[in-house]
């Protein structure tokens, strides 16, 4: 086992993880109230893992969590009981567990306080990986990217769809140029977030990792069973469009300049998205830019703006204005 002992250099700084005494990177989670907490533990301190993985250990949880979602809090007790007996320390806040690890998984299910969660990590310099949604809204996702900058580290926030085989294989450009895809997964609303925010971020990602940044545009309708809609525009050397539906399961189709269709959008499991985190623990790199995730939020919050003007198109440059702190 190697020790580690890693000068990371990010796009606007310096930091250090210093585990030279240690052979992992001991690794906290804020939040019990989702399974995301049991299967990335699970993954991370399985005796078998590989790559990066190796070297990721979580080692003490912060049970709180939303304290007025009712599906949330609910399931703390359970979560806590069960990470507990894998051997995970609980503690009773969040300065605490800073005390106690290198690295943190933010994974509150409600995002309104991730905001107030995340600061005191940034501010103790520690790398976080936060679990979506990012934020409870729009203007605090800005606020998050701007603590990010303001205390020099990195954080990397993403939907485990972002890493289904095919959609990577579309976004590395093996399927050639994409001029249209259509993305569907379940979206289900929180009435405390708004309406993509809770579920449809999953297709919303895959829409964004086949498509990439440069959405210009969002109108927002129903299908003819009332299901959401919501189509955009990318614009660039040629226009391009991107739609997701809501639906059931995890699908999608990419269509390239040459009107070949391929699959994309599934669902592989958190497999990669967990070795990932650990990639970013390691090397201090996020694998999706701040401006990447904002764009996602950005959309998400212009179909519901779209959705209040009755279907009109909304750019997402007046919502990020809109939203500006």
């Amino acid at each position: 086992m190697r020790l580690l002992h890693h000068c990371l250099l990010i796009g606007f700084g310096l930091f250090y993880i210093n585990c030279v005494s240690a052979q992992q990177v001991k690794v906290g989670i804020i939040g019990l109230d989702t399974s995301h907490s049991i299967a990335f533990t699970k993954a991370m301190n399985d005796p078998k893992a590989t790559g990066n993985l190796e070297f990721c250990q979580v080692v003490a949880a912060y049970p709180h969590g939303s304290r007025d979602i009712e599906s949330s809090v609910s399931r703390i007790p359970k979560y806590t009981e069960q990470i507990s007996g894998m051997g995970v320390k609980i503690v009773d806040s969040i300065p605490e567990l800073l005390e106690l690890v290198d690295a943190v998984l933010l994974e509150t299910n409600d995002g309104r306080p991730h905001l107030e969660q995340v600061l005191p990590v940034l501010k103790a310099g520690k790398p976080v990986f936060i679990d979506k949604p990012i934020a409870g809204s729009l203007e605090d996702a800005i606020k998050i990217f701007q603590a990010s900058t303001e205390y020099q580290i990195p954080i990397f926030s993403s939907s485990s769809l972002r890493f289904g085989k095919t959609t990577q294989e579309a976004r590395s450009g093996k399927y050639g140029e994409i001029v249209y895809c259509e993305t569907t997964s379940p979206a289900s609303i929180e009435k405390t977030h708004p309406d993509l925010f809770w579920y449809g971020i999953h297709g919303v990602e895959s829409l964004f990792t086949v498509m990439g940044t440069g959405c210009q545009s969002v109108k927002r309708s129903t299908t003819e069973d009332g299901k959401i809609k919501v189509v955009g525009r990318w614009e660039g050397d040629r226009t391009r469009l991107g739609v997701f539906t809501e639906g059931k399961g995890y699908v999608g189709k990419a269509t390239n300049l040459e009107g070949e269709v391929h699959e994309v959008g599934s669902y592989d499991g958190y497999g990669p998205l967990v070795a990932a985190i650990a990639d970013y623990f390691i090397t201090g790199v996020a694998p999706v830019t701040p401006a990447e995730t904002l764009e996602i939020y950005a959309f998400m919050e212009a179909a519901d703006e779209s959705k209040r003007q009755g279907g009109a198109e909304v750019t997402l440059q007046e919502v990020m204005k809109l939203s500006a702190p």
